[in-house]
């Protein structure tokens, strides 16, 4: 077997891990630079990196100085992007995945009208790699929502992010649509349910709802805007490819026990559901069942069924990082 001649080999990036210049060109600042670093050290033990809990976030945030947070500094790309993309291209690279950082295009998330200086930037940086043969694959959103809308809405929680998001996507749509053909609208889109916060911008303990069900409200107005951003793309740039990603944990039994089988088929469906919504256009009745068995509710957003069927995209996408095992018992 061989790969064909116009396969896509590449690399990618993601703009809050290594873009930088958070506070050049009009930038404003996500909820990712918030985030502090933990030395290695001091990490047994403790909680993730990327478990912002609200007390941890209100800690840095009243006292920004005194914390190393690296996601505003990422690799630099932002002042280096010309080298860096030359270096991608002595690599042989055909295609760079790459993301758009929200908070450069609309800093707060509710401007009426884009930053002009950073959707230039990302001209120059898609017209480089064009130079060199290179196709942008670009997502939307790798995590990175304008803090604003954590700090106002909860993030995700809030159905009002699903405007400014498809506000968001339209000007990409509109400003690129003739340099790049590949879009994924979110990144790993089912990672709100591990880390809410990096996910969704959501605070889990300022919500009413319980955990679960929280999350799932924030993933629901995520894969409407997702929706509606395809219906959009595919009405105004048909020969742009709209994709949907997930991260992919391929899971086993633990023994072959039935409790543990049964535990590994729902595990393997809550992941996977993510692409029956967005490429089939529906929840899938798995799903529905397990909402009902585990007490998750949340308010569905009018029409969403036809919001959902109407527009399904047109690729997958997936990240996929390990095996693990799965076990009924809790301990």
């Amino acid at each position: 077997m061989t790969f064909p001649k116009n396969f896509l080999w590449g690399g990618a990036t993601a703009s809050a891990q290594y873009e930088g210049g958070f506070n050049q060109g009009g930038r404003g600042k996500s909820q990712l630079d918030f985030i502090d670093f933990v030395p290695n050290v001091n990490r047994e033990n403790s909680i993730g990196t990327d478990d912002m809990s609200l007390e941890r976030f209100l800690k840095i945030r009243e006292n920004e100085a005194d914390y190393n947070l690296p996601y505003r500094r990422g690799a630099d790309f932002y002042n280096h992007y010309k080298e860096d993309i030359a270096l991608f291209a002595e690599m042989g690279f055909k295609t760079y995945r790459m993301s758009i950082s929200w908070c450069r295009i609309f800093p707060t998330g509710e401007e009426k009208e884009p930053n002009q200086e950073g959707l230039q930037f990302y001209h120059n940086v898609f017209d480089e790699l064009h130079k060199y043969g290179i196709e942008p694959l670009v997502t939307m959103i790798h995590y990175e929502n304008p803090l604003p809308l954590t700090e106002k809405y909860n993030g995700w929680e809030d159905k009002r992010l699903i405007d400014l998001f498809v506000k968001y996507s339209k000007v990409l749509i509109d400003e690129y649509k003739d340099k790049v053909k590949y879009w994924i609208t979110f990144n790993e889109i089912n990672a709100t349910l591990s880390t809410p916060y990096v996910g969704a911008g959501i605070f889990v303990e300022k919500s009413k709802k319980n955990h679960l069900s929280v999350c799932y409200q924030a993933l629901h107005h995520q894969l409407i805007a997702s929706a509606l951003t395809v219906e959009y793309a595919h009405r105004v740039a048909p020969q742009c490819m709209i994709g949907c990603m997930i991260a992919r944990l391929e899971c086993y039994a633990e023994t072959c026990s039935p409790a543990d089988v049964e535990a590994t088929m729902i595990e393997d469906q809550i992941n996977l559901s993510f692409f029956d919504v967005m490429a089939r256009g529906y929840y899938p009745k798995s799903m529905l069942n397990y909402f009902r068995d585990n007490d998750i509710s949340f308010d569905y957003v009018e029409n969403y069924q036809e919001i959902l069927k109407n527009n399904t995209v047109d690729f997958l996408a997936f990240s996929y990082y390990m095996t693990y095992v799965v076990s009924a018992d809790p301990s």
